[in-house]
């Protein structure tokens, strides 16, 4: 039986991070398309990037959720 602890504040820490980081690509990424000349390879760079954090995030919002089944 595993056993492990989960510094909830440091994870929530992480999660605004990573959600800030999600919301300034988002900006950015709008802007960009925005500009007639922009470099498509580095928007759909920046979307993918964009997926990963939120991924991410999700992930780090579960570890948050007591496991019922202990």
């Amino acid at each position: 039986m595993g056993n492990y602890y989960i510094d909830t504040e440091q994870v929530e820490r992480r999660i605004e991070a990573l959600t800030l980081e999600h919301r300034d690509l988002d900006d950015v990424i709008f802007h960009l398309h925005e500009v007639p000349t922009a470099d498509r390879l580095q928007i759909q760079r920046l979307k993918k990037r964009k997926l990963v954090i939120k991924d991410l995030i999700e992930k780090l919002k579960d570890q948050l959720i007591p496991d019922l089944d202990a």
